[in-house]
């Protein structure tokens, strides 16, 4: 069996109930939100992100670069790293999935010199992850995710401004009430490819349903869902 065809038969291990609750769920989803302007591949991303949370509010606080399903994906598929604020969003994707594309998922937030550097420095883990991503070169051409802190948000839209840093794509969904609302307010000013939930909300749950949703939408693609 194919690399490839590992990931489809993950993704549809469930069971004919499990498969049917799912699809009630998003026939619920799409009756209650009608009609809408998000383009097919936006609309698999947002729907599955109600689907996860069921809020609704998504459909309208979710943002899209022009360019950032593409980005995402083709960056998936070329086997990218996946930085990551915080170990929790790596413990909600599956590895099967990661696997079958070559994809690593990598969080530095509880390295001990991180953590040594924010002491030493009077910064945040978060903030130094991001620097040691940067010094590592594992910024440009992945997909960064960060759901949780939104320091290493605004430190990644510094590194992409002053250093040059060119993520493939960010998934920037921070939760949060300090810093939380402008982290985001700063990626919408780039011209990189983004994917953002304005406003307070966010988080982990966020991040793991738009990278699956990404996983998906490739496999789609490929007409090698089953």
């Amino acid at each position: 069996m194919s690399d490839h065809n590992l990931l489809d038969s993950d993704m549809r291990q469930v069971t004919t109930m499990g498969r049917q609750t799912e699809d009630e769920s998003f026939t619920i989803i799409d009756h209650e939100v009608g009609s809408h302007n998000f383009n097919t591949d936006q609309w698999e991303v947002i729907r599955r992100v109600i689907h996860a949370t069921a809020d609704f509010e998504f459909k309208d606080i979710l943002k899209f670069h022009d360019r950032a399903i593409e980005a995402g994906i083709t960056a998936l598929e070329n086997g990218c790293s996946i930085i990551v604020d915080v170990k929790m969003i790596a413990a909600g994707l599956n590895q099967k999935r990661l696997d079958s594309y070559g994809c690593n998922v990598e969080s530095y937030i509880s390295d001990a010199d991180v953590i040594d550097a924010a002491r030493t420095n009077n910064s945040t883990r978060a903030i130094m992850s991001m620097q040691k991503a940067m010094r590592l070169e594992k910024l440009n051409g992945s997909v960064v995710a960060i759901g949780n802190a939104p320091t290493a948000l605004i430190e990644l839209v510094r590194l992409i401004k002053e250093v040059g840093a060119k993520p493939a794509l960010i998934i920037g969904v921070p939760v949060g009430f300090v810093k939380a609302v402008e982290s985001k307010e700063q990626v919408l000013s780039l011209d990189v490819p983004y994917i953002v939930s304005q406003g307070r909300k966010g988080g982990t749950t966020i991040v793991v349903s738009i990278i699956h949703a990404l996983f998906l939408l490739s496999c789609k693609k490929k007409e090698t869902c089953v």
